[in-house]
């Protein structure tokens, strides 16, 4: 059934999600003031990575040789992603007696010079065990973990479904 629709479709309703989901992190982040952590900074990067995949799949509309290109660049980067927020998701269930992210906002600008703070910031400052949000009783380490997972599903398998019609 997912073999049946257009590539194309697929891959720009990837992105569109995708685009969403980053979206709605930078509005957690800037709006309700929730700081992400080093992890959820690469689980962004393996986001933005997997729409990126998506969106130049979709306008580039490859045959059959670039799908699976396409499908392998994009297997690579959920598998990133899903690695990141699965060892986050157990590090929130389980969580260590010291914090393994690094240090806090307030103590890298205190600490630091700007010139080597700013690129610390960039990289996330919260704590990757704490849980500052959930929705459905999933924090977003867990909502991302179903995210990377949900695209390697579908994409395993519509790939099993194209290759079984080209038999």
């Amino acid at each position: 059934m997912l073999a049946r629709l257009p590539f194309r479709i697929l891959a720009l309703l990837l992105f569109a999600i995708c685009a969403a989901m980053l979206a709605f992190g930078l509005y957690l982040q800037h709006a309700k003031g929730i700081e992400p952590c080093p992890m959820c900074i690469m689980q962004r990067y393996a986001l933005a990575a997997c729409g990126l995949i998506g969106l130049l799949a979709g306008l580039h509309d490859p045959g059959r040789r670039g799908v699976s290109v396409y499908g392998a660049f994009l297997a690579v980067a959920a598998i990133a992603g899903l690695g990141v927020a699965a060892r986050q998701s157990w590090m929130q269930w389980f969580p260590p007696a010291v914090s393994e992210c690094g240090p806090g906002l307030e103590y890298m600008l205190e600490s630091f010079p700007l010139s080597a703070a700013l690129p610390m910031i960039f990289r996330g400052a919260g704590d990757c065990s704490v849980v500052d949000w959930t929705f459905l009783g999933l924090s977003i380490a867990n909502w991302s973990l179903l995210s990377f997972t949900t695209i390697l599903v579908a994409l395993t398998v519509y790939l099993l479904q194209r290759a079984r019609q080209t038999r």
